[in-house]
C-alpha cells in the first residue's frame, strides 16, 4: 500500500492539484475510482453469493439481462458521461478581462514559451513558463514540427500541439512556486528531455525575464 500511495506524489502528479483546473480533474478522478471500487465489491458479492451462499430462490433471466445488463450497465455510463461533460465545461477557456495570453511553441525536443514582461513587450524564454498566481492564464499551443502535448499536471489538463494549428488551454496557480510540465506525446528519439517548468509569481512582483530571453 505504501509504494501505490507513494506513487500518487510527485511534481508530476495530477493527484496534487495546484489550479482550480487540476482540482476538478482530480474531483473527477477521486470519483470514478470510488465507483470503481463500488463495482467491483459488488461483483465479488455476487461471485460470493452464488458460490457459497446457501440454495435460494434464483432471480429469473429478466433481472439479469434488462435489470443487471442493460439497466446498470446504461446507469453507469450516463453517470461517467455526464460527470465528463459536467467537468468538462468547467474547463473551457470563456471570456475573461483578467486573462493573459501566452504562447507556447513546441518542437523536437523542447519547448519554448512567450509572455509580456514588466513593460508589456512580449519575451520569449527556452524551458521555463512565468505567470503570476491567481490569474487565468490562456496558452495558445502550436507545434513546428510533429505533434506534441502541452501537459502541466499540478494546473490543468492536456492539450496537443498540433503543427499548422493554434489550440487553446486555460491554466491557473493558486499559490506562487515551481511547477513542472512535460510532453504527453511521443515525438521520437530525444522525447524524454520534453520537459519545461512553469515558475509562478507573486501577482505584485513580476521577474525580469530579459536575462532569460532566449537567444
Amino acid at each position: 500500500m505504501v509504494p501505490f500511495l507513494a506513487g500518487c506524489e510527485g511534481p508530476l502528479s495530477s493527484l496534487a492539484p495546484a489550479g482550480p483546473a487540476a482540482a476538478q480533474i482530480a474531483v473527477l478522478w477521486w470519483a470514478m475510482l470510488a465507483g470503481a471500487v463500488l463495482i467491483t465489491l459488488m461483483v465479488l458479492a455476487l461471485v460470493w453469493r452464488g458460490f457459497a451462499a446457501p440454495p435460494h430462490p434464483r432471480p429469473g433471466e429478466s433481472f439479469w439481462i434488462h435489470g443487471m445488463g442493460l439497466g446498470f450497465s446504461l446507469a453507469v455510463l450516463a453517470a461517467v458521461v455526464g460527470a465528463g461533460i459536467w467537468v468538462g465545461e468547467r474547463l473551457q477557456a470563456r471570456p475573461d478581462p483578467e486573462a493573459i495570453r501566452v504562447e507556447a511553441i513546441a518542437r523536437q525536443w523542447d519547448w519554448r514559451f512567450r509572455q509580456p514582461g514588466r513593460d508589456g513587450r512580449m519575451v520569449e524564454t527556452r524551458g521555463r513558463l512565468h505567470i503570476p498566481a491567481g490569474r487565468p492564464v490562456d496558452v495558445v499551443i502550436r507545434s513546428e514540427d510533429v505533434i506534441h502535448s502541452f501537459w502541466v499536471p499540478r494546473l490543468a489538463g492536456k492539450m496537443d500541439a498540433l503543427p499548422g494549428r493554434d489550440n487553446l488551454l486555460r491554466i491557473q496557480a493558486d499559490a506562487p512556486g515551481l511547477y513542472h510540465g512535460t510532453s504527453a506525446e511521443f515525438s521520437g528519439t530525444g522525447y524524454a528531455g520534453m520537459r519545461f517548468e512553469v515558475l509562478v509569481w507573486p501577482p505584485d512582483d513580476p521577474p525580469d525575464l530579459t536575462a532569460e530571453e532566449a537567444e
